[in-house]
């Protein structure tokens, strides 16, 4: 199953917890202090919420699958297409741990192609995000990427 998943930097943590889980008819089904996010099955959604971004608004963008065959296959397909990106292999963010390959669409707008193998305890912290848990590639940094660096 293929799940979009979409991120998104609020200012009020509590207030969006209140507003998605009227929105999707279901309480959270990850609940932090940071951080909330609704596995939804119709539609077939994964929205992640986080405070603490300077940053309002669309995070990211991407693409949840349940194999690293099919990410995998994502990244196959979209080098085709001509489009490169970034692999990261057992990334820490967002309370879980993952292998993802990240992409920039002709807009700037980043996806995360990923396939989750464990939940973790914190937020974030891999090597790829210099341990910050920010959750990005490292061509984050381009001035393209529509996303602040966490506080």
């Amino acid at each position: 199953m293929k799940r979009l998943h979409m991120h998104i930097s609020v200012e009020d943590l509590e207030q969006s917890i209140k507003f998605y889980t009227a929105l999707f008819g279901m309480e959270p089904t990850k609940l932090k202090v940071d951080y909330a996010q609704w596995l939804v099955v119709e539609p077939a959604v994964n929205l992640a919420i986080s405070s603490g971004r300077d940053k309002k608004g669309l995070n990211h963008m991407g693409l949840q699958v349940d194999s690293d065959e099919a990410v995998q296959e994502l990244e196959e397909r979209l080098q085709a297409a001509g489009v490169s990106g970034e692999k990261q292999k057992e990334a820490v963010c967002c309370y879980a741990k993952s292998n993802k390959y990240w992409v920039q669409d002709p807009e700037g707008i980043i996806w995360e192609n990923y396939h989750t193998m464990e939940q973790a305890e914190f937020f974030g912290g891999d090597s790829f995000t210099g341990g910050s848990g920010c959750c990005q590639p490292s061509f984050a940094t381009d001035a393209k990427w529509t996303t602040s660096k966490c506080s």
